[in-house]
């Protein structure tokens, strides 16, 4: 009876390492592009929204568990309840509009611009929007690791002990509210009809559960395409090393831009995180610690040209 189990579990986690990308980032998102388009209801569009984001939690967590990158990084490090914060406190600031926003979107006839492709297939229109709103991410994210106000405030992602699903909601919520701003602006001049703000909404969230997640899956030579676990956890390495991959979506802007990294290792707690002394750890230090100077920790020469070295590869 052992025998078929093992193959049978052995069968299970290759499914979830080749299958669960494709299942979150077409599946799940396919079920919620064609939910915002069919609903006739703003509550039924408001409460089926909910349950595929209570679904794609339930993914994420439920795969970390049967197949880790990290059998460690399962386990809290003092972190839990302040991440739950985050999640609480940043997905509220979607949340909430989102349970506006149908109403406006059903009920409020916005008129048709001429520079928005309206004519295109919805899924054409939906891949428009993510290389837009992408392409302004990332320039922004780099700015954020260039520019010291912004980085203030991007820090605060970095504080981590581990990579789980719920690290890429862990934001400072002006930083979010920036974010959402200049990235979704060109956008809106463009004229993008209602319902594919909430298709960002949505997208973005479970691709941050994709990027930051503990799961062992892999894309093999489509990560070069697809910002997805294996190439963002090294923008999380400690010091100038993190400053890679600054993609949320495609991977192949970091490329065009010269900075994606990808190595095969498996990275340890001691790997991420900030360089900074006394960095808070609580949700309310942590909306405070953009408005205060944190000293860096100080390494050796050899450490640091190492970190530059890895940075540059």
């Amino acid at each position: 009876m052992t025998i078929p189990l093992k193959i049978s579990s052995s069968w299970f986690r290759k499914a979830i390492r080749y299958g669960y990308f494709p299942l979150m980032a077409f599946g799940i998102n396919g079920l919620a592009i064609a939910v915002i388009f069919s609903a006739t209801t703003p509550l039924t569009l408001a409460s089926q929204f909910a349950g595929l984001m209570i679904l794609a939690l339930f993914l994420s967590f439920s795969t970390e568990r049967i197949l880790p990158y990290n059998t460690e990084w399962n386990q809290s490090h003092g972190d839990t309840w302040r991440d739950l914060l985050h999640f609480t406190v940043n997905e509220s600031m979607s949340l909430i509009p989102l349970l506006v926003v149908p109403i406006f979107v059903m009920t409020v006839q916005k008129p048709a611009s001429p520079l928005w492709p309206n004519e295109w297939p919805v899924l054409l229109q939906v891949l428009l929007c993510l290389l837009i709103f992408d392409l302004g991410n990332n320039l922004l994210h780099l700015l954020s690791h260039r520019w010291k106000p912004m980085w203030q405030l991007h820090a605060v992602h970095h504080e981590v002990k581990r990579m789980y699903g719920l690290n890429g909601i862990l934001k400072h919520p002006l930083y979010q509210v920036i974010v959402s701003i200049v990235c979704t602006g060109p956008l809106v001049l463009l004229g993008m009809p209602n319902e594919y703000s909430l298709v960002l909404v949505f997208m973005s969230f479970t691709q941050l559960l994709l990027q930051h997640s503990n799961t062992d899956y892999v894309l093999g030579s489509f990560r070069r395409v697809f910002a997805v676990a294996e190439v963002h956890r090294f923008h999380h390495l400690r010091g100038v090393a993190g400053n890679v991959n600054f993609s949320l979506f495609f991977s192949f802007y970091d490329h065009l831009f010269g900075n994606a990294y990808f190595k095969k290792r498996t990275l340890k707690s001691d790997d991420i995180g900030l360089d900074y002394n006394d960095y808070p750890q609580s949700w309310w230090g942590q909306m405070k610690a953009p408005f205060y100077k944190f000293e860096l920790v100080k390494k050796d020469k050899t450490e640091d040209s190492l970190s530059v070295v890895e940075a540059s590869r």
